[in-house]
């Protein structure tokens, strides 16, 4: 009996012993489950990869931890509100993009046979600020019904060692799963510049892992992954990155058909009166982007409001505010002349020349 006694206390040590280091393990598994700075990124790509699937209409794509923060940033082309029929202008590069990107995207059966007819490995959208760049991105996305990666350096950095190279792979390998997909870099320069012996080291691995994968895929004549850029300085690119990208496209200064179209399309459905002259408008409009005749109407929209307050604070009601005039977008444009001036204060660019209404876009 004394000797069973000591035994059975033995064991009951070992049990107890054995679910204290158990319920230790969970407590430690636990805690550093919440300590994971990306546990935040990962229960959001998991709900990102759930919408994939289901848009795509196949079960849950395998990830890595590494794709899973990449993931964050994919973008269905469901969602995208921007089309080609959006983009006012640019006729003539649309339908460049549409033959050369979105086509091949779309019927990839009828560029299989040879290598002439490879779908397009990587395009770059150059021109001034605010001429539609990203807009023409998001729309070929759109048109294409290709998985859109938005790339953004800051989730492509991490203080680990090795770990920038991993998250570049992780674009790829990700693309490749999810194709067809688009990689757009948005300000490329800031990210694949041309390489200087002052880059930090994670840097210039980045950039060379980038390069050697865009090379992979490059030789895979099934993929349909494109790496899609947009960039207003195409001089401060690495040469080594311009030659990966076999078509570059120019979108400059829109001349003043286009700033008729870009008017008409901005307008749209908007509450205008009817007799708007969009060609005398689009001529005092010379030398605007996009962007800037989008502003512009933007700021006329307000002079109706401006004028419904000021009848109230008279003692007149008003049900709605009057139409846009013409006149509105008139002062609107004098008053953006006056602000543009003196921001610009004779220092412009001399990378860019703006041309006249007689000349027609190029494509580069």
């Amino acid at each position: 009996m004394g000797s069973s006694e000591p035994s059975s206390r033995s064991v009951q040590n070992l049990v107890l012993y054995a679910a204290s280091a158990a319920l230790s393990c969970l407590v430690l598994l636990a805690g550093l489950r919440h300590l994971d700075p990306n546990r935040a990124a990962s229960q959001k790509a998991q709900q990102q990869k759930k919408e994939i699937a289901k848009r795509l209409g196949r079960p849950l794509v395998s990830t890595t931890p590494y794709e899973d923060v990449i993931a964050c940033d994919v973008i269905n082309p469901d969602s995208i509100d921007v089309e080609f029929d959006s983009i006012g202008g640019l006729d003539k590069v649309k339908q460049a993009l549409y033959e050369l990107v979105i086509l091949p995207l779309r019927r990839p059966e009828l560029f299989a046979s040879g290598k002439l007819l490879s779908p397009q490995k990587g395009v770059l959208l150059y021109g001034p600020p605010g001429t539609g760049k990203t807009m023409l991105a998001k729309a070929i996305a759109r048109e294409s019904g290709a998985v859109f990666i938005n790339v953004r350096i800051s989730n492509l950095m991490s203080k680990w060692f090795g770990d920038a190279q991993k998250l570049v792979s992780a674009v790829f390998s990700l693309a490749h799963k999810l194709q067809p997909a688009i990689i757009f870099i948005d300000e490329v320069d800031s990210f694949l510049g041309q390489r200087r012996t002052t880059d930090h080291e994670a840097m210039t691995n980045m950039k060379t892992e980038f390069m050697s994968l865009w090379d992979g895929f490059t030789t895979d004549q099934n993929a349909r992954v494109m790496v899609l850029a947009a960039t207003n300085r195409p001089s401060e690119l690495d040469e080594a990155i311009l030659r990966r990208f076999t078509q570059i496209f120019e979108i400059g200064i829109p001349v003043q058909s286009e700033r008729n179209k870009i008017l008409q399309v901005v307008l749209k459905g908007e509450n205008v009166e009817p007799n708007v002259d969009y060609d005398h408008i689009a001529r005092l409009c010379e030398g605007f982007t996009g962007s800037d005749i989008l502003e512009v109407c933007k700021q006329a929209a307000f002079y109706p409001i401006r004028e419904l307050l000021d009848n109230e604070r008279n003692g007149r009601k008003l049900d709605k505010p009057r139409p846009l005039r013409q006149s509105d977008l008139e002062r609107a444009l004098s008053t953006s002349r006056k602000c543009k001036k003196a921001a610009s204060s004779g220092l412009q660019s001399p990378l860019w020349v703006r041309p006249t209404d007689s000349e027609d876009d190029q494509i580069a």
